[in-house]
């Protein structure tokens, strides 16, 4: 394993990040393990020297941290581990069971540390950008969080990069934590965070986590799992031409290798300098190794060309365009176009 210091703190993770979103309750998504399928994943992915673990509180409703972290308790030395969990999505009724207020950014921490048996977890991550709570109010009980113990760190996740500077200039101006991790989606058939997120990292010492290097599993070659059968995001993400193209491309690379395209697809990812590490959520051993293998695979200028050509522009992935994106292909004309197209 690879470790590297995540941006400019002094926490060290491995280069591979252990994403728990398949791990949990089956009553939350019919593809979620249990914690008896849970646990020999978890187990090889300590045994090949991951310390970086991933949660949310979404995950499963709450039943990830629990089935997660009871599992880590077993096999792990706490203090040895770097344990993210996130907040802002409603996971139970009442009006306040959501977002990013300072109500609910304490109530959500003490219930995911209710739920993981642990007084602290490493890095208190922002879900997304609450568009609907004051950035002062979040920011400054996130701060009072990091003061008092129960979070070493904190990050954000899944914004646009003018949100994540107000967030970094509110912190700066009163002196509060500043998030030591961006974690977003990046994979070769979706690259919109080199614009403008990556390079903004850099320049600022955030850590970049990864998550999604397969494009839910496009890139694998594998659009038959359950999961993609059951998840709609999935197909409103990467149900494009452009999409297959790309995955078309990274399978190519693939066969002239004689390598799996999921290990390609996650060497591209990993060769990109802004990358801290890369989240992987395997459902097999042999998956995890995919990417334990990628850590090494090294590309050539050939290989990047073939496996990027394809790409175009499309609209960016978040929460705040959830439902509303533009597929990347030609649309019909319309209005007074459609009609000289006719004529």
């Amino acid at each position: 394993m690879q470790y590297t210091r995540l941006g400019q703190s002094g926490l060290k993770v491995s280069r591979l990040c252990l994403g728990t979103m398949n791990m949990g309750s089956k009553s939350w998504k019919p593809w979620i393990f249990d914690e008896t399928e849970s646990e020999p994943i978890i187990g090889h992915a300590l045994d090949n020297g991951v310390n970086f673990i991933d949660l949310a509180d979404f995950y499963s409703a709450g039943a990830g941290e629990e089935v997660v972290c009871n599992v880590l308790r077993k096999l792990a030395k706490r203090d040895e581990l770097v344990i993210t969990t996130k907040l802002g999505y409603q996971i139970g009724a009442g009006a306040n069971n959501g977002g990013h207020s300072r109500k609910h950014v304490f109530d959500a921490l003490h219930g995911s540390l209710t739920r993981m048996k642990t007084d602290y977890v490493d890095i208190y991550m922002l879900h997304y950008f609450d568009t609907e709570t004051p950035i002062e109010e979040t920011m400054e009980a996130m701060n009072d969080i990091v003061r008092a113990g129960k979070a070493r760190y904190i990050g954000v996740s899944t914004m646009f990069t003018w949100q994540f500077a107000k967030i970094l200039a509110v912190c700066e101006k009163h002196g509060w934590a500043k998030p030591i991790n961006m974690q977003l989606q990046l994979n070769a058939a979706y690259r919109e965070e080199e614009r403008e997120m990556l390079p903004f990292c850099m320049d600022q010492g955030v850590g970049v986590s990864v998550f999604s290097p397969l494009a839910r599993g496009i890139l694998s070659s594998d659009m038959n799992s359950v999961r993609n059968k059951t998840d709609f995001f999935t197909a409103e993400m990467y149900n494009d031409a452009t999409s297959r193209d790309v995955a078309m491309s990274v399978a190519r690379v693939a066969e002239a290798r004689g390598l799996s395209p999921a290990q390609i697809a996650q060497a591209w990812v990993l060769r990109k300098p802004e990358v801290s590490s890369m989240l992987v959520g395997a459902d097999t051993r042999a998956q995890f190794d995919s990417a334990l293998a990628a850590l090494t695979t090294e590309l050539d200028a050939d290989e990047v060309y073939e496996i990027e050509r394809n790409y175009t522009p499309c609209d960016v992935i978040n929460d705040y365009t959830a439902g509303k994106r533009i597929p990347r292909a030609p649309r019909p004309a319309a209005g007074r176009f459609a009609l000289e197209a006719v004529a």
